[in-house]
């Protein structure tokens, strides 16, 4: 009785993550297409300062990650000092900017879908730096991914998405994105290590060293670089706040988003959090599609099919590896 209201529990609480995760990316998803597409106010001016979404997010979630290491953390000083996340900061500052600014060029759902091919950059580099062999089915998720962001990206867009766009520019915007995944690798490699050279480093630590950073970097970038766009953004959002409140949602939503990939890697694991990512980019395509009017035709979801199909691949290898090790582990 006790193991099936423990299984039953489990069961739950994995729904309110899916849920939660859900709700906040697809949510955040929806306000970031709503300010780089829709034109506010009277004068129906586009809001052009995306790079600023970058600093707003930054300010929230290192208030928040303050506030939750203060309520949960019981050790102080046993992470990762501060400093330590100075380089990690640079790439997650630069990576994300290039991810929002694509949004300018591309539409939504294929920035989305561009984004999900992760592991193509990871296999390159692995590949042509380090000289990793990868194994034949490793080989064919990249192949279904990459063809299917290629076969997205060579099919016409609709007018109607193309009009929408601010400067349509598909080789640049997916060109952006590529740049922003090469960016994200190195902010994981560098995340890992720091884990590994201070094991006690808890997520809200790392929360709070790369916001910490990100503040600074896009503070300098958005009001100290010359031609600082930081005061017009602050400007455009006091005339329009619309648009203001549109921000403020979206930063909350990636905070409240992370507080649920923190439950869910430390109650269920990587690999599950992995999957509910995965399935979250699909149905923010979905969504997409249907309540921004973003029409696809045949071939794009052709294409956004043989992408998921690549990436639940890479899933279930991942899970047959962790029951390997698992045996392995019970057998010694």
């Amino acid at each position: 009785m006790e193991a099936h209201v423990f299984g039953l529990r489990r069961v739950l609480l994995l729904s309110f993550c899916v849920a939660g995760i859900w709700t906040a990316y697809i949510s955040q998803g929806l306000l970031q297409e709503n300010l780089s597409t829709k034109r506010f106010g009277p004068d129906k001016k586009r809001f052009e300062h995306l790079p600023f979404l970058n600093l707003a997010q930054n300010v929230v979630c290192l208030a928040w990650s303050y506030m939750m290491l203060k309520i949960c953390s019981r050790s102080s000083g046993a992470g990762a000092p501060w400093w330590s996340y100075w380089s990690a900061g640079i790439t997650n500052s630069i990576g994300p900017a290039m991810g929002i600014e694509a949004l300018k060029y591309i539409s939504y759902p294929a920035q989305v879908l561009a984004k999900s091919s992760k592991m193509i950059p990871v296999m390159l580099m692995g590949t042509l730096v380090y000289g990793t062999r990868y194994t034949f089915s490793e080989y064919i998720c990249t192949f279904l991914v990459a063809g299917g962001v290629s076969m997205f990206a060579l099919t016409k867009t609709s007018s109607r998405t193309i009009s929408k766009l601010a400067h349509p520019n598909a080789p640049l915007g997916y060109g952006l994105c590529f740049l922003n995944l090469v960016f994200d690798g190195f902010t994981n490699a560098t995340q890992d290590s720091l884990g590994t050279r201070y094991p006690k480093t808890t997520a809200w630590g790392i929360m709070l060293g790369m916001n910490l950073w990100g503040t600074i970097y896009n503070m300098i970038y958005m009001f100290g670089w010359p031609q600082a766009r930081g005061f017009e953004a602050v400007k455009f959002c006091r005339e329009h706040p619309e648009a203001a409140w549109d921000v403020l949602f979206y930063c909350l939503c990636g905070a409240v988003g992370q507080n649920f990939i923190f439950l869910t890697i430390s109650r269920f694991g990587s690999l599950a959090n992995t999957t509910i990512t995965t399935t979250r980019k699909f149905v923010s395509i979905v969504v997409s599609s249907l309540l921004s009017g973003n029409p696809l035709s045949a071939i794009q979801w052709g294409s956004v099919l043989m992408v998921f199909s690549g990436l639940s691949y890479q899933i279930y290898l991942k899970w047959q590896k962790l029951q390997r090790s698992q045996k392995k582990r019970k057998a010694t």
